[in-house]
């Protein structure tokens, strides 16, 4: 029975991401893009500058939180498994030109992030927890004016919240490399969860300032020394990335052949769940910061993209330039880059696991906090309890699951949000301004580093 539901979710997901979805994100992506003169591009230079004046910044105010820590709350949970795991699995079903997508993915998803958080935190409100409460379930009732659709939209992100496919990758991860028991590895990330979420999203945004940097530091110095290691079959690489993005892939060793749609479908929908682009996550998160000024936090978002993208080119870069995702027999995708690191590293099968951990953790934590918001949006009395109970029966579910079901049920769910928070944005995209849009270049220099 339930093989019978996950093969037409699988349906289901695969229309909606290969047509609607990828149609949606470059619909609206291109539009942003225009309007912007390719803000993304031009003003990249400026949008490290803001990071860095937050960087130097002490916060004075007492309603939200410091902007970097709302930015790195944010990139704790963009940043996690799905760019390591789930990612991959787009090279292992649509082939190397899976990675073309990722970029056109991440070229246009910066502006559609930066439309969304400013939106959120132009329409944001103050809480009586000292905070922010922003978000599509915000700014969509002003752009569809109907009251039924942030509460459709915050439903789902109650799902989307509780991370089920990162959980049961850790699990996973934990169990099979340190042979240790399932419920106690269950009950130990359970306890370290709900420790974390009782602080919120300011403790979210201290815990991943703490962790990340360190972890994503190293993991992309590994990733480069393959690279270096394996340079003159780089062009080769590079070559059939974007040959077979338009033609497909024929079938070799364990890998069963792709079409451009496939391709194009996982690329884009996995770069997507990576990034959460268009699915609103970040506006909320983001919506906490005490600037005064959308258009500042907003940048940060063009940064993070960024930094999530390299993070998963590094990932599919490792798997292709290494051989392994045409070995003659299938690997779980939990065990794909740890299998590719293993050819060129001693110890991956420690190291993976606790990476994957703090990766998972990070992202599991600050999407909960997410869900919470979200749940309290929908009931304000009691939701945050019921939330909890939900998310507590869901992860125990879906432990014993295929990690791909899990996954399915993420990108189900996301691609929901992307189809209306995309066309919400759309519509009120002329409220939209970028920093530098009817400004001076000295103008702009000034805002930034005063």
């Amino acid at each position: 029975m339930m093989n019978f539901i996950f093969e037409h979710l699988t349906n289901i997901d695969s229309f909606i991401w290969g047509y609607i979805g990828f149609f949606l994100v470059v619909l609206v992506g291109c539009t942003l893009t225009f309007q912007a003169r390719f803000f993304q591009i031009r003003a990249f230079p400026s949008i490290v500058k803001t990071f860095f004046h937050f960087l130097t910044k002490q916060s004075t105010d007492a309603r939200g939180m410091h902007p970097l820590k709302a930015f790195f709350a944010s990139v704790g949970g963009m940043i996690g498994i799905g760019n390591i795991v789930g990612i991959v699995t787009a090279v292992q079903i649509g082939g190397p030109g899976a990675l073309f997508w990722v970029w056109i993915a991440a070229l246009i998803g910066t502006i559609i992030k930066y439309s969304e958080i400013f939106l959120g935190l132009k329409h944001r409100v103050p809480n009586d927890r000292g905070g922010y409460d922003g978000g599509p379930m915000y700014f969509l009732r002003l752009a569809f004016n109907n009251r039924w659709i942030p509460i459709f939209v915050s439903v789902l992100l109650c799902i989307y919240g509780v991370e089920i496919y990162q959980f049961a990758v850790v699990t996973d991860s934990l169990t099979k490399n340190f042979d240790l028991n399932r419920y106690a590895v269950i009950g130990v990330l359970l306890g370290l969860i709900l420790y974390a979420n009782a602080g919120g999203i300011p403790r979210v945004g201290k815990i991943c300032s703490w962790v990340m940097p360190l972890f994503m530091a190293l993991y992309i110095s590994m990733s480069l020394w393959i690279i270096f290691q394996e340079i003159s079959i780089l062009p080769d690489v590079i070559k059939s990335v974007f040959t077979s993005a338009f033609t497909g892939h024929a079938a070799i060793g364990g890998f069963v052949g792709s079409s451009a749609l496939l391709a194009i479908q996982h690329g884009i929908s996995r770069a997507a769940y990576s990034s959460d682009i268009g699915i609103g996550y970040d506006s909320i998160i983001q919506s906490e910061s005490n600037t005064i000024h959308p258009e500042r936090q907003a940048r940060l978002a063009v940064l993070g993209v960024c930094i999530d993208n390299l993070v998963c080119t590094m990932s599919i870069l490792v798997v292709l330039m290494s051989g392994i995702w045409k070995s003659p027999i299938q690997i779980e995708g939990s065990l794909l880059v740890q299998t590719a690191l293993s050819q060129y590293f001693p110890y991956m099968h420690i190291f993976m696991p606790i990476f994957l951990f703090i990766l998972g953790y990070t992202t599991i934590i600050a999407y909960f906090c997410v869900g919470m918001k979200c749940a309290r949006f929908l009931y304000p009395k009691y939701g945050s309890q019921l939330y909890v109970g939900f998310g507590v029966l869901s992860w125990l579910f879906f432990s014993f699951f295929d990690q791909t079901q899990a996954l399915l049920i993420m990108s189900l769910s996301g691609a929901l949000l992307l189809i209306t928070n995309l066309s919400g944005i759309f519509m009120l995209r002329r409220q939209i301004t970028f920093t530098g849009e009817s400004e001076t270049a000295e103008a702009i220099e000034e805002k930034v580093t005063v």
